[in-house]
């Protein structure tokens, strides 16, 4: 996805320009983390491959958060959080709660899903009904629980 990479080094370029250190480093990682990707798969990424890329880092950067907040360091926990802040301008929008529901039904009755044993057809079928938008894995993977459950 080199618009993506485009976006990427035109915001490096302007914080560069600004002298905005807080976001030159997130923004050079992001445009690393990319570039290897492409290198990895020897062409280069597509727009799902480079939302992939964007989401790990993002999540890297939670449970980072998590552990410093744990440990006793919540400068370093803000910090990461900023990251995070910045790093989601280059993912889509997230979905809200109702989309998942009605995504996670629609799954359910497709699937034929009964029980909480079925989690794993339910969260294979509600994915590709999610595409185009940024979820959480973990939440939806709660959800989807929760929803069996009853």
């Amino acid at each position: 996805m080199s618009s993506l990479i485009e976006r990427v080094s035109k915001d490096i370029a302007e914080a560069m320009k600004s002298r905005d250190q807080a976001s030159l480093g997130p923004l050079r990682m992001l445009k690393t983390a990319l570039t290897n990707r492409e290198v990895e798969r020897k062409r280069p990424l597509d727009d799902a491959e480079a939302v992939q890329v964007v989401q790990s880092l993002v999540k890297q950067r939670r449970e980072s958060a998590e552990q410093f907040r744990a440990g006793g360091r919540p400068e370093l926990a803000a910090k990461e959080e900023a990251e995070i802040e910045l790093l989601q301008r280059y993912l889509p929008p997230a979905a809200d709660e109702a989309t998942i529901a009605r995504a996670i039904d629609a799954a359910i009755a497709e699937t034929g899903a009964a029980g909480p044993k079925d989690m794993g057809k339910v969260m294979k079928a509600v994915q590709p009904k999610l595409a185009g938008y940024s979820v959480d894995g973990r939440s939806l993977s709660e959800a989807v629980k929760a929803r069996l459950a009853r």
